[in-house]
């Protein structure tokens, strides 16, 4: 046989072992996620419900849905388990602090000060500001166009 007829058949078991690949790799991290969850964190189900996981069980996972509500799920029907921070703004509406630098509601701040008041100052006492225009081309006056 020639390589050029196996070739087609050699891409299309790569191709399907790099998807199986891919698939046993999500299948295990969906495992060790529904394995870190203790009593007290914040997790959604597949059905979009949050809760807080009160029990944890070899196959099943107790919920408290709210004040008096328990639900009893498998561990397979949790789709997330989020963290506190994340758990609190989407559940309670509670913000977390915000870390680093904040945005600005204006883009004022976001300027060169020193650049802006150069030009400013330039405009004021009747300089042009150079806007990196150059003057090759002759200036054209109303009326006239490059059609000929």
């Amino acid at each position: 046989m020639d390589i050029l007829t196996l070739f087609p058949i050699i891409i299309l078991i790569g191709f399907m072992f790099v998807m199986t690949r891919s698939a046993k790799k999500k299948q295990q991290q969906a495992a060790e996620m529904r394995d870190s969850m203790q009593p007290g964190t914040g997790v959604r189900t597949i059905g979009g419900m949050y809760a807080t996981v009160k029990e944890v069980n070899d196959e099943t996972v107790l919920l408290d849905a709210g004040p008096g509500v328990e639900l009893l799920f498998a561990k397979n029907a949790i789709g997330a388990v989020l963290t506190d921070d994340e758990y609190n703004r989407i559940v309670h509406g509670i913000e977390a602090e915000l870390q680093g630098d904040v945005v600005p509601d204006d883009a004022s701040s976001l300027t060169d000060a020193d650049a802006d008041d150069a030009d400013a100052g330039a405009a004021a006492d009747g300089r042009t500001v150079d806007l990196g225009k150059t003057e090759d081309a002759p200036r054209k006056t109303d009326g006239e166009s490059d059609a000929k």
